[in-house]
């Protein structure tokens, strides 16, 4: 008699989201880890507003994030999407943490910002939210630091755009990539959540678009192969 394959959790936190980037990120890690994984989903939107508030991560937003990376270990998760760029540094923080529990914790964007270091010199970076695309753009510069690579980053907020309709948000993207991110040979969408524009964009402008969807739920099955539960 066979023996059923046990089911893996995983549990993925947000800190604010849409129906849209629930369904992506989703689609993204079935298509890494296949079906027979049960996705635990966490999420505190006061996070998001706290840091957007006060312009910065400071111990409340830290505190409540840590409280639900913790909630996901108690429930079993083999390991941790974070799929907030804002938060980066928390994440980045916990690591040892993460080492001690055997529960890695991986950013959503980290690996977006690598490849786009290593494959390309001139870089522009979108986001609705100052409190995105500062972490982004910082997350870029380590990479660059980490890779002996001079870079040139363009750096795109589009404003008034946070939360607006699909079909008006695609347009406004257009519109200030045109105009802003003609130099660049890529553009990296900093948030999540506009991973609906990617194939839109990429075919207006004939350049490489990326969200960090995909790239997330690649660096989830990479941590979780290393950690021997994935081949």
């Amino acid at each position: 008699m066979q023996s059923r394959r046990r089911i893996m959790k995983i549990g993925i936190v947000y800190t604010g989201t849409t129906p849209e980037l629930i369904d992506d990120v989703n689609k993204q890690i079935h298509k890494e880890l296949g079906n027979n994984v049960e996705l635990l989903t966490y999420g505190d939107v006061t996070i998001l507003s706290d840091v957007i508030t006060y312009g910065d991560v400071y111990s409340k937003p830290a505190a409540k994030l840590i409280s639900l990376y913790s909630q996901a270990i108690m429930d079993g998760a083999e390991a941790i999407l974070n799929t907030c760029s804002s938060v980066g540094e928390i994440v980045d923080s916990m690591q040892s943490f993460a080492d001690v529990a055997g529960v890695p914790i991986v950013r959503i964007d980290e690996e977006m910002c690598r490849e786009a270091v290593i494959g390309y010199d001139n870089i522009a970076v979108m986001a609705t939210l100052s409190s995105t695309l500062n972490p982004t753009v910082g997350t870029i510069r380590h990479m660059a630091k980490v890779c002996g690579k001079k870079i040139n980053i363009t750096e795109i907020l589009v404003e008034n755009a946070f939360g607006i309709e699909q079909n008006v948000f695609k347009d406004k993207m257009l519109e200030y990539a045109e105009k802003y991110a003609g130099e660049s040979d890529i553009i990296l969408l900093a948030q999540g959540s506009m991973s609906y524009c990617e194939e839109f964009l990429q075919d207006k402008l004939g350049k490489a678009v990326v969200s960090s969807p995909s790239f997330g739920a690649r660096a989830l099955k990479e941590a979780l192969v290393k950690k021997g539960a994935v081949k």
